[in-house]
């Protein structure tokens, strides 16, 4: 038994599924998750020695590659000092002028401990601006496991085949309406039924927990309009995307500006941080400036927001790595489909800048309905595979692959190298 298996055992006994997160746990593909013992660059090493390529990245905050010097530096100094406190810093100061003066539409931010906690207190302050009750979310779009927006979820929910929650009451989701994504006049016609009660519109402005599904073009544009037609927010959760498709997120790879944008562990260079922002007189509505209560004891932690404002200042100062890293992800993603094409086999590669995925599917992904058709019994053997030939890549068919500024030429040919040795044991099979 390997020391990887022997954890897992013993975490079953004490931890609900022996894991803290549920994608963790290799549900959906079977197998025991490996327990990583240390990670540097792009790839990570288990606790039995074994080293792999790794394109998870922590679920994408490990831009700049795994235990970046220049991260863990800052870290170092900020533990020195303290590591909470429980009072005001002049480092959650820096942190919130340096992204509210480099994105236009964030004009206040507010820091709190993860992607969940933004969303809620984003559409709680929505709520709060605009004194309506209902939100509309999209089928598949996943933000994070507050009760309210646990309905026809993404992730780890559409993984399990749960598109909901034990323990969420219908009372909790009753202002929840859920659209179709890439679909505008599903949310017309939901806007047109209750267009005057609808607080908000919440989008991943790139699906990234039904795997990579990119916006049609126009169909953002066309949500900030229908939501200025109908007096609702629109709020970006920019979790994933947020400071990875550009340092403005997908708000400025798209063009599109929303009223509050949510942001995760990015802005902590993986550490347990997120944030919401965005116009003034929405964020003002926030306690202690307003009516609308979030608070956190350990909100800009010092520690996470070293860790970030290092990782985000370099990525600030250097524009160039955004460019570099989508040409990587061109080369990695458009290879794969190369290869699928010379293959003869009927799958899709959907990708966006620095993210993709690879769907076991015959016809193209661009909503939850078509994201579900994918052969997930395929993706288990596929994992299994690429995970035996030391690439560790998600563990699930709706999450994304992620790519880092440490990834190399190498790295991308030895990935490359193994799928094509997939595909060829694959096209010998029936598809």
């Amino acid at each position: 038994m390997t020391k990887s298996e022997q954890l897992f055992a013993r975490a079953k006994k004490r931890i609900p599924g022996g894991v803290n997160s549920p994608v963790r746990a290799f549900g959906s593909i079977g197998g025991t998750p490996r327990f990583i013992a240390r990670a540097d660059g792009s790839h990570m090493t288990d606790v039995d020695g074994n080293t792999y390529l790794d394109y998870i990245c922590s679920w994408g905050p490990m831009i700049l590659g795994h235990n970046s010097e220049l991260v863990r530096e800052q870290v170092r100094r900020a533990c020195e000092r303290g590591l909470s406190y429980g009072c005001a810093t002049e480092i959650e100061v820096e942190m919130a002028e340096l992204i509210c003066e480099s994105i236009p539409f964030v004009e206040m931010i507010r820091m709190v401990n993860s992607g969940t906690e933004a969303v809620m207190s984003a559409i709680r302050a929505a709520r709060g601006f605009t004194g309506r009750d209902k939100i509309i979310k999209f089928a598949g779009c996943y933000h994070g496991h507050t009760d309210s927006v646990l309905v026809s979820a993404g992730s780890g929910v559409m993984t399990s085949g749960s598109p909901d929650s034990a323990g969420v009451t219908k009372g909790c989701v009753q202002d929840t309406m859920t659209a179709v994504y890439n679909d505008l006049e599903s949310v017309e016609s939901l806007l047109a039924q209750a267009g005057d009660q609808v607080a908000a519109v919440i989008v991943e402005p790139v699906a990234a927990n039904m795997g990579v599904v990119p916006p049609k073009e126009g169909f953002l544009a066309g949500l900030r309009r229908l939501c200025d037609a109908y007096g609702a927010l629109l709020i970006f959760d920019e979790v994933i995307t947020g400071f990875r498709l550009s340092f403005g997120g997908a708000a400025e790879y798209f063009g599109v500006t929303p009223d509050l944008v949510t942001y995760g562990k990015i802005i902590g260079a993986g550490m347990p941080v997120g944030a919401y922002g965005g116009r003034r007189e929405i964020m003002e509505m926030v306690a202690p400036s307003g009516p609308v209560y979030q608070a956190g004891t350990l909100s800009g932690n010092p520690v996470a927001m070293a860790a970030g404002l290092a990782q985000l200042s370099y990525l600030k100062e250097h524009p160039e790595f955004y460019q570099a890293l989508e040409e990587k992800g061109k080369d990695l993603y458009g290879s794969m489909q190369a290869l699928l094409e010379k293959a003869n086999l009927p799958w899709q590669v959907n990708y966006i800048a620095s993210l993709g995925s690879l769907f076991f599917a015959k016809e193209a992904v661009q909503d939850y309905t078509s994201a579900k058709a994918s052969d997930t019994e395929r993706f288990a053997g596929y994992f299994h595979f690429m995970l035996q030939e030391g690439i560790h890549l998600a563990p699930s068919q709706f999450e994304a692959m992620f790519l880092s500024g440490a990834h190399t030429r190498e790295d991308l040919d030895v990935t490359l190298a193994a799928l094509e040795k997939y595909l060829a044991g694959e096209g010998q099979r029936s598809v």
